[in-house]
């Protein structure tokens, strides 16, 4: 009796374990089951969103707004964020349509385009300034980036405002870019039967290579990740959080300012607007994606998984024709529930 009373109980606490087994793994993957019933629904709705020009757009998307995300990621392991990047993103975008165009309003002293090149190193240093700007005040000033990158929103705003103002421009919408500038952006790169691929998806496969590696292969990334688990422990074991902290806001930036660039030529315009809320799709994006807010955690794999689920249900909810102000509600929506499921994570393994 003894014996069947114990193989009972342990039947049970086997069943049970199993039963907490599969809760956490529905729990833990809630986001990715959501987004594959949405995407099962959508397709079942409306067929053509499976077809091959609507993959080709969802790819397409998710190459342009994987470079903010790859840096975004950074600022996250590091425990923080930058609310920053959309704006720098803008003013990116602003001065590579306002030097690499046929009508030079903002400087209407030119005469004809700068090389690609300088334009785009360019916005490589402007952008570098605005992360350098923010880890040095995280870094030193301890201050919270939320903070800090909510002041240099605010600041590169104004600047991109100014910039727009000068020379006859008067703040309107830069366009008539070079054929040059658009075609190395926007160009095909292959066509799969008649749908081209744009270039900047072999640009955005080319970031995400070597950001992996400068995660993954490099003492820098690997201090990222000690500093971001545990800034004290990683201070104690020889590694340089002030400058750590630094490199990874500057890369960001740098990040930011290539996105903008690739913007400007995708959309074939740049105005104050461009750029606006791209920081709240990107950290949606990394969350979906396994970065945590709790430090220490993400991989480059997550994030373009992240980037790409994101594309694939807001491409979905416009082939459901929802309404374009819905959209920032279930924008809202995906980041809250992400953030409450990674906090979950979080509280098990303590």
């Amino acid at each position: 009796m003894a014996d069947n009373k114990s193989s009972a109980k342990e039947a049970s606490k086997a069943a049970s374990q199993n039963k907490k087994k599969i809760g956490d793994i529905l729990l833990n993957n809630a986001m990715y089951i959501i987004i594959l019933l949405a995407v099962i629904y959508i397709s079942w709705r409306v067929p053509a969103f499976l077809g091959l020009s609507s993959i080709v757009n969802i790819i397409s998307l998710t190459a342009a707004k994987l470079p903010i995300a790859l840096g975004i990621g950074g600022c996250i392991v590091l425990t923080g964020t930058d609310i920053s990047a959309g704006r720098v993103v803008g003013l990116s975008a602003c001065i590579s349509a306002s030097l690499l165009t046929t009508t030079f309003k903002v400087f209407p002293d030119m005469t004809s385009a700068p090389p690609i090149i300088v334009v785009f190193l360019i916005v490589i240093v402007v952008g570098g300034v605005v992360g350098l700007v923010n880890g040095f005040s995280v870094a030193n000033f301890k201050l919270h980036p939320f903070i800090v990158t909510l002041s240099t929103q605010l600041i590169t705003y104004g600047v991109i405002l100014m910039y727009l103002k000068n020379g006859t421009n008067n703040g309107q919408t830069l366009s008539g870019l070079t054929d040059s500038y658009r075609s190395l952006v926007t160009g095909t790169l292959f066509k799969i039967g008649n749908v081209a691929v744009p270039m900047y998806v072999l640009y955005a496969v080319i970031l995400t290579v070597i950001m992996w590696i400068i995660w993954n292969k490099t003492t820098f990334g690997k201090n990222m990740f000690a500093v971001g688990s545990n800034e004290e422990a990683a201070n104690v074991s020889g590694v340089n959080v002030t400058r750590t902290i630094m490199m990874v806001f500057v890369l960001a930036g740098v990040m930011y300012a290539i996105t903008g660039f690739f913007d400007g030529a995708r959309i074939a315009s740049a105005n104050a607007n461009t750029g606006l809320n791209y920081e709240c799709d990107a950290i949606a994006a990394c969350v979906i994606g396994g970065v945590s807010f709790v430090g220490g955690i993400g991989r480059i794999s997550g994030i373009v998984v992240g980037v790409l689920l994101l594309q694939i249900i807001f491409a979905g909810l416009n082939f459901l024709s929802v309404d374009a102000n819905m959209l920032y509600i279930i924008k809202g929506l995906i980041i809250l529930i992400a953030c409450a499921i990674d906090m979950r994570k979080y509280l098990v393994r303590k």
